[in-house]
């Protein structure tokens, strides 16, 4: 996976002036803190650009998890039509919460998301990614702590919410209310694909699991019956004691590089299936922007109309609200024209974000195989050269 997180110009000398710009990161030292419930793991963050807007060659600073949750909260709600990097998930389970691997998994994945924003031409601009790399502690907890967002909103504003999306669900339902969606072949292509993509992605992931799980007991059975072959091997004479000895002393060889090459395949072919699972689902959330932004457009304008109609009939009759209503109309025509502005960006920042995560997705899926294909050649062969090393010495044993 670190593979996947290849930034130009990683090598010039910070300020150097015939260096290239270049802005690279890298989470490291996952450290827990805190006990309990109130226990949680905070990683160094550490920062080399030469970007002239940064406080220098190299920054490090200490964050946590909510930390980069603040992150992209923050990118998602200002940068409409991009694809922000997605998260790695919350462990559900207690137990795997502070496991090494569990730690080092998320570790991985939250550097990957990291990098990807800055290696993103205009993510890579944002205030908020320069404060995320430079401000100190308290500044970031301040931050977070003034977020305002539908988690930060009282019960009874999420009350009010859930039931204005129930009663706009039920309008449609009952057909009291169309739906007001964009009718674009190239876009209804766009969701087809994107919704396939996201089945496929699962499915395959899903596989990917079982194999971990699969080469994991594999090398628990092995390790377990090459200790009852040490066991036997010792009740034994000296020439048939022996080759159950070597047998069982091979069977916790191959037992390890089980283990190892499942942990090989859970970090470097499962978890990049999962982590464009979860890029697709980031997609999925831009493209529910987009429609949003759609809507906003067609209801402002169809408000604009009926405005137009009302200012006409007040102009005929010479009414003195003629004056409040054209102001009334100069500010929706003003917001109107935003709304159609903001949604032709969406549109065309999505149409250059999808050219880019399916190159990406290429290159870090081609990876993702291809250390897949070469792990599994590389066990294959040892359990191959394991085996034969000991078949002399059992072929000895069977002649006897």
């Amino acid at each position: 996976m670190e593979q996947q997180r290849s930034l130009s110009g990683s090598s010039q000398s910070p300020r150097s002036p015939s260096s290239q710009p270049y802005l690279s990161v890298s989470v490291t030292d996952p450290v827990k803190l805190g006990n309990g419930v109130q226990a949680y793991i905070s990683y160094r963050v550490i920062t080399k650009t030469n970007f002239p807007e940064y406080q220098g060659p190299e920054k490090i600073v200490i964050r946590r998890y909510s930390d980069f949750i603040w992150l992209r909260d923050r990118l998602f709600e200002k940068y409409k039509g991009i694809f922000i990097p997605p998260l790695p998930e919350k462990s559900a389970v207690e137990k795997f919460r502070f496991s090494a691997e569990f730690i080092e998994m998320r570790r991985q994945a939250l550097d990957i998301f990291v990098n990807r924003i800055a290696s993103h031409n205009l993510l890579q601009q944002s205030e908020d990614l320069r404060t995320f790399l430079q401000a100190d502690e308290e500044t970031m907890e301040r931050l977070r702590s003034h977020e305002t967002g539908i988690f930060k909103k009282k019960p009874a504003d999420l009350m009010q919410m859930f039931k204005d999306v129930q009663s706009k669900v039920s309008d449609v339902v009952l057909g009291k209310e169309k739906p007001v969606e964009e009718s674009n072949p190239e876009y209804e292509k766009l969701k087809q694909y994107v919704f396939e993509l996201e089945n496929h992605l699962a499915e395959a992931q899903k596989h990917a699991y079982r194999l971990v799980k699969r080469h994991r007991e594999l090398g628990q059975s092995l390790s377990d019956f090459g200790k009852a072959a040490k066991l036997l091997g010792a009740c034994e004479g000296q020439v048939l004691g022996k080759a159950f000895s070597d047998l069982g002393a091979k069977s916790e060889v191959l037992s390890a590089k089980l283990q190892k090459e499942a942990h090989q395949l859970l970090m470097s072919f499962e978890e990049p299936l999962k982590d464009y699972v979860r890029a697709v689902q980031s997609i999925k959330a831009t493209i529910g922007e987009r429609a949003n932004a759609f809507r906003q457009q067609c209801e402002l304008a169809e408000t604009m109309k009926l405005k137009e109609i009302n200012l006409d009939k007040l102009m005929l009759t010479r009414s003195d609200r003629v004056g409040e209503a054209e102001h009334e109309y100069k500010e929706l025509k003003a917001a109107s024209e935003e709304a159609t502005r903001r949604f032709e960006t969406i549109v065309q920042l999505m149409n250059e974000e999808i050219v880019r995560f399916q190159e990406q997705k290429t290159q870090d899926m081609g990876i993702a195989f291809h250390e897949f294909a070469k792990g599994q050649a590389r066990l294959a062969n040892s359990v191959a050269d394991a085996w034969r090393s000991l078949l002399p010495k059992l072929e000895a044993c069977s002649s006897v």
